[in-house]
C-alpha cells in the first residue's frame, strides 16, 4: 500500500477537512503518497486527481466544507461508470481509496470493492442516519449551529409573544431535531420516527398561554413536516401569530466543533491503518467512544433505531408536559 486516494462525496459536512487531514498525515507517516480526488466520484471518472502535501492540509481541520469539493455523480451509478473509475484508479496506480460521505457514497465505495479496489469509508453526513455508528462526522456541528439559531429566533418570538416553528434538516432521521430540541429547550419536538398530534400541540400551547407562557417553540425535522404548513395549521386552529423559520443549508456550513474535529481525526487515521493492514470493504465508525469497523453494505443496511428514551426525556423537561 504505497499510494492511496481520498475523496469526499454527496453533501458536504463540517469535519470533512479534518478527516482529509488525518488521512493525509497518517498516510505520510506510513510512507504513503496520498492523492486528493476532487469533486467526489465525478472527479475520479474525470481524472481530477492530485498529490496532497502536508503543507496543503496542515491547517484545514478548522475549516467547514471540503477542500476536495464534492458532488453527486449519476454516471458512477452505472456499470460503465464504475468500470471507468476502476481504470482511472489503475492509471494513477492507486492501491486503495478512502471515501468520506453518507449512505450513497458508501454504496459507491462498495461498488469499487466489488471490482477489487481496496476501499474504506468514513461516515460524513450531518443527518446522523447511519445506524452502525453512534455519531457521524458533521452531526455535532449541525446540532450546535441549530442551537445558536434557536437562541436568536426565541429572542424575537418572546419579544412579540409569538409561536415559533423551526424546521431543521435530517432527511428521514430526526436526530438533529431531537438533540437540538433537547439542548435548546424546545417546547415541542416533531420527528418522523414518532409523528405528532396537532390537536395536542395546540391544546398545550393554549394551556401554556393561560399560565402566562405566551411563547412556545416547536422544532420539526424536515422528514416529519414542513414549518410553513405547520405554522399555518396552528394559526388556523388558535388564531394567534405563528412564524415559520427554515434553517436550510446554514446547518451544513461553518467551522466544525471540537467534537467533530476529533471524531474525524480518529476515523480518518484508522481508515488508513486498515488499508495498510490489507483490509477493505469496511465502514469505520464509533460506538461507546471506541473506533469500530464493519462490512460497508452491512453498515448501510443496518436499521436505524430511534432513541425513544432521549425523546421521552426531552418531553419530560419541556413546557409541553
Amino acid at each position: 500500500m504505497r499510494r492511496i486516494g481520498v475523496l469526499s462525496s454527496g453533501g458536504d459536512t463540517p469535519g470533512m477537512n479534518a478527516a482529509i487531514r488525518a488521512v493525509v498525515q497518517t498516510g505520510l507517516a506510513l510512507d504513503m503518497e496520498v492523492y486528493g480526488i476532487r469533486h467526489g466520484f465525478r472527479g475520479l471518472l474525470e481524472g481530477d486527481i492530485h498529490l496532497l502535501t502536508s503543507a496543503e492540509v496542515r491547517n484545514i481541520n478548522y475549516k467547514g466544507g471540503t477542500i476536495l469539493k464534492t458532488s453527486r455523480c449519476k454516471e458512477f451509478e452505472t456499470e460503465a461508470g464504475q468500470k471507468k473509475a476502476v481504470e482511472m484508479i489503475a492509471a494513477y496506480e492507486l492501491d486503495g481509496i478512502v471515501v468520506i460521505g453518507g449512505d450513497g457514497s458508501m454504496r459507491g465505495a462498495a461498488a469499487l470493492c466489488g471490482y477489487g479496489v481496496p476501499t474504506i469509508t468514513l461516515p460524513g453526513t450531518i443527518d446522523n442516519d447511519l445506524a452502525y455508528t453512534d455519531f457521524t462526522i458533521g452531526f455535532d456541528t449541525a446540532v450546535n449551529g441549530v442551537i445558536e439559531e434557536i437562541v436568536r429566533i426565541r429572542d424575537t418570538m418572546v419579544s412579540h409573544d409569538r409561536i415559533g416553528v423551526v424546521e431543521v434538516m435530517g432527511n428521514h432521521c430526526g436526530d438533529i431535531a431531537l438533540y437540538a430540541g433537547l439542548a435548546g429547550s424546545m417546547d415541542f419536538i416533531i420527528v418522523p420516527e414518532v409523528g405528532y398530534d396537532l390537536g395536542f400541540i395546540c391544546d398545550r400551547i393554549m394551556k401554556n398561554r393561560l399560565k402566562g407562557i405566551l411563547t412556545s417553540m416547536v422544532i420539526v425535522a424536515e422528514g416529519a413536516a414542513k414549518a410553513g404548513e405547520m405554522a399555518k395549521a396552528i394559526h388556523q386552529q388558535l388564531g394567534i401569530e405563528v412564524k415559520p423559520v427554515v434553517l436550510g443549508y446554514t446547518q451544513r456550513g461553518g467551522n466544525p466543533t471540537a467534537g467533530d474535529r476529533v471524531l474525524a481525526a480518529r476515523l480518518g487515521s484508522h481508515a488508513v491503518r486498515l488499508l495498510q493492514a490489507g483490509k477493505s470493504n469496511l465502514a469505520v465508525g464509533i460506538r461507546g467512544n471506541q473506533i469500530v469497523s464493519m462490512d460497508i453494505m452491512q453498515a448501510v443496511e443496518t436499521e436505524k433505531m430511534f432513541d425513544e428514551e432521549l425523546y421521552m426525556l426531552a418531553n419530560l423537561l419541556s413546557h409541553a408536559q
